[in-house]
């Protein structure tokens, strides 16, 4: 075989798409990040004369990269389960808005969430419909889909015949068809800034009319910060729980940015990030709340300094 792609410069290079791929599979940054290390780690540990026989380097670190998510995923569930509360996956700053500390590692290497591509393939709303599938399902749906790898590809990483990779796609397919195509950018930065308005004045009746009735707020704390541990479920009693929230916490002060490529919001206090929250709207209404308030998912949020 040929000696393709072995050089360091060229699987170095693979390491940003690579971070793509396994937060989409796993929904955090920090396992994203381990992942891809850990299949560096195995690149290396080959001998010289193995890497040399591999034509695709970049083939080869997707398809270990991918059985490791697969592994993390099958776990996943009974970590969460010792959970405290709600999972919900790690927000995404935008390093255009977000001057945050991090930027670079003591190796001088970029920020994991830096190099993560935000589109609508990390959206909140649709990483959390990433969380219904089965492991199996989100990896051939993932590399297929969004990353548009050939179902030859995938059945390397799933140990199955490429016919039931695409049925495993096509099962994946069906559950992102239900969700909404999601309004423009432009329309979801008005009701967030509307609902920032209502929050900030602590007008109940203002932030009820921004809310659907049948809305859902889910909160993460990982039981390391107090929150509500099951979902606060519709407009008025959600309105309300902001409030008591704000009432609580003098001195909060709330930001418009953007959280996983979409308008979302910000708490913080003294300077220091106590929430990040992204939304889901329809019809200019917020339909869905996620609230991430656990620290060690905060953590690309930090400022310098």
């Amino acid at each position: 075989m040929g000696t393709v792609g072995t050089s360091t410069d060229e699987t170095a290079g693979e390491r940003h798409q690579l971070i793509n791929v396994a937060y989409r599979l796993l929904g955090s940054v920090t396992e994203a990040e381990d992942a891809v290390q850990d299949a560096y780690a195995r690149w290396y540990g080959l001998s010289r004369s193995r890497r040399e026989e591999i034509l695709s380097p970049g083939a080869w670190l997707t398809t270990v990269t991918g059985r490791i998510c697969l592994d993390l995923l099958g776990s996943a569930r009974a970590r969460r389960e010792r959970y405290v509360g709600a999972w919900l996956p790690e927000p995404l700053p935008d390093r255009t808005e977000w001057d945050h500390a991090g930027g670079a590692d003591l190796a001088g290497r970029a920020d994991p969430a830096d190099q993560i591509v935000q589109d609508e393939s990390v959206a909140m709303a649709f990483l959390v419909i990433l969380e219904s599938m089965t492991p199996a399902e989100r990896v051939a749906f993932v590399l297929h889909d969004v990353f548009r790898y050939p179902f030859a590809e995938i059945a390397a990483v799933l140990g199955r015949t490429p016919a039931a990779c695409k049925q495993l796609a096509a099962s994946a397919r069906r559950r992102v068809s239900v969700a909404r195509a999601p309004i423009p950018a432009t329309g979801r930065a008005d009701v967030v800034r509307h609902v920032k308005e209502a929050w900030e004045t602590k007008d109940i009746a203002a932030l009820v009319g921004l809310l659907d009735p049948a809305a859902v707020m889910t909160a993460d704390g990982g039981g390391m910060v107090g929150t509500v541990l099951h979902p606060v479920e519709g407009g008025a009693r959600i309105a309300q729980y902001m409030v008591a929230i704000a009432d609580r916490a003098p001195g909060l002060e709330l930001l418009e940015c953007s959280v996983n490529g979409v308008p979302g919001l910000v708490a913080q206090r003294g300077g220091i990030v106590m929430t990040v929250a992204a939304f889901d709207v329809s019809d200019e209404r917020v339909t869905r709340i996620w609230a991430v308030r656990n620290p060690e998912k905060l953590r690309p949020w930090t400022r310098e300094g």
